[in-house]
């Protein structure tokens, strides 16, 4: 059963000149895994825009509950470049509350756009 749908898009220049602009930014909203896949700081703005949305996408599946921190939702990639999501600490306590147990993710971006699509289920045995 579907319990929370969240899309969020980003412009990515804007983004980008925030990073610039804000040396530390990048290390608030990501986690150290996050950024090695990314490139690093500035070094790809449009992954780092498209995991931006996803993390905005993810709060809203929720709900947008208060408290929720940057690094305890991670947008990461599997062993066939798919990405999928992890969660820690305030996210996966927000999601355990709303049984939100299986999750889809779609990231894209075109030219300057970046966005992400998020749903939430419950599983068919958490009734």
């Amino acid at each position: 059963m579907i319990i929370g749908i969240g899309v969020d898009v980003v412009d990515v220049p804007r983004f980008q000149a925030a990073i610039i602009r804000s040396p530390g930014l990048s290390a608030r909203l990501f986690t150290a895994e996050e950024l090695r896949q990314t490139g690093g700081r500035g070094h790809d703005a449009v992954s780092q825009a498209a995991r931006f949305a996803a993390k905005e996408a993810v709060a809203k599946t929720l709900g947008a509950p208060a408290g929720l921190r940057w690094h305890d939702c991670e947008i990461l990639l599997g062993d066939r470049g798919k990405p999928y999501l992890a969660f820690t600490g305030t996210v996966a306590a927000a999601a355990a509350e709303v049984h939100a147990h299986i999750w889809h993710l779609s990231l894209s971006h075109d030219g300057d756009v970046a966005m992400a699509f998020v749903i939430a289920e419950r599983s068919p045995a958490a009734g």
